[in-house]
């Protein structure tokens, strides 16, 4: 069983930070990408950031320069700090990964459940 865990949202005032983290626990042989969407309602779910397993990122062009997503030093992890937030910004954020089990000879693509980020004054 794999499952992603997010933490980190909440409600902040525009120009503020918040740090998403994202964990991926259960029987796992290798993730290749992690990463974070958003969603808001009435939209599509939108990519924010990802990163490869080499390091490579990716950003959204709406979040370059503000957002950095990185890897933590506790295995299987990743973070995307939030910096100089904008009420556009408020989104439901979920954390993606595609991940091989142990079990599998191929990977699957996983969701956490979303956690709630509103930038508001």
């Amino acid at each position: 069983q794999v499952q992603l865990v997010e933490s980190g949202g909440g409600l902040v005032q525009p120009g503020g930070s918040l740090r998403l983290s994202c964990a991926a626990s259960g029987s796992i042989f290798s993730i290749n990408v992690m990463g974070w969407y958003r969603q808001v309602p009435g939209k599509q779910r939108e990519l924010v950031a990802h990163i490869i397993n080499d390091g490579t990122t990716n950003y959204a062009d709406s979040v370059k320069g503000r957002f950095t997503i990185s890897k933590g030093n506790a295995k299987n992890t990743v973070y995307l700090q939030m910096s100089s937030l904008k009420p556009d910004d408020t989104a439901v954020y979920y954390c993606n990964a595609n991940i091989r089990p142990t079990t599998f000879m191929r990977e699957y693509t996983f969701w956490g459940q979303g956690t709630q980020v509103t930038v508001s004054s």
